[in-house]
């Protein structure tokens, strides 16, 4: 069996998709005479017209197109569909990321049943409710920050806030308003949105939190999913 057939076979016994993290777990790689068998992986899924490309680090075959997509609720061409996965998906990456770090992570309520791939966000979270770190003033604005990585203390480590399509400008505020913790804040969004944020960073208002407040890309986030993943499961073996 080729390369790229095992690749085929194991998205086929996921369902007709995955993830480069759970390629990295579902393929046997003991025949591979490479060191790298997860860049093997990447270039296999991005030249052969088997595969075709969800969202950045999600893959799935061709053949299994159609009901992948309705699995995952999307419709092609369909704006207010891809937007919905887009965000749940980013923030099921970020609790996962979180999780792998042994962090406590949290999604706010109206967000817990919506879906990373095929499983509940409150499923994937450590944190059935937010901690009780703060005045109730300040806790009502930290329920609506998309995810939060909080330490063995149940203080806040990073809020993380995925910016698709939605204005950045509510996101800065939040972070206003939540900077007298001493945490991180990030903004995750396509890179052709890097522009606008650093541009709204540049405001007076945001001068006490700009050296706090970063901007991660879709693929930087992906591609650290990817690395600390197969990490993890070296250390496993």
């Amino acid at each position: 069996m080729s390369q790229k057939d095992k690749v085929i076979d194991a998205m086929r016994r996921n369902g007709g998709y995955a993830t480069f993290q759970q390629l990295n777990q579902l393929v046997d790689f003991s025949t591979w005479k490479t060191q790298t068998p997860q860049a093997n992986i990447r270039r296999i899924v991005q030249v052969h017209d088997e595969f075709f490309r969800i969202k950045p680090g999600l893959w799935a075959l061709s053949e299994c197109k159609e009901d992948v997509l309705k699995r995952f609720d999307i419709v092609e061409n369909d704006t207010k569909s891809e937007d919905l996965f887009t965000h749940s998906y980013y923030q099921g990456i970020i609790v996962e990321l979180g999780n792998m770090h042994n962090y406590k992570t949290y999604v706010p309520n109206q967000d817990k049943n919506k879906k990373f791939l095929e499983r509940k966000l409150c499923e994937l979270t450590t944190e059935p409710e937010l901690p009780e770190f703060t005045y109730d003033k300040i806790a009502k604005r930290a329920k609506t920050i998309d995810v939060i990585w909080f330490n063995e203390r149940r203080m806040p480590f990073r809020f993380y806030e995925v910016e698709h399509s939605t204005n950045i400008t509510n996101s800065l505020d939040k972070f206003y308003e939540l900077q007298d913790f001493r945490a991180d804040f990030y903004i995750i969004a396509d890179e052709n949105r890097r522009y606008q944020f650093d541009r709204l960073l540049e405001r007076n208002i945001y001068s006490s939190i700009r050296n706090y407040v970063k901007f991660f890309n879709y693929e930087n986030l992906i591609n650290q999913y990817t690395k600390e993943s197969s990490l993890m499961m070296m250390d496993r073996i």
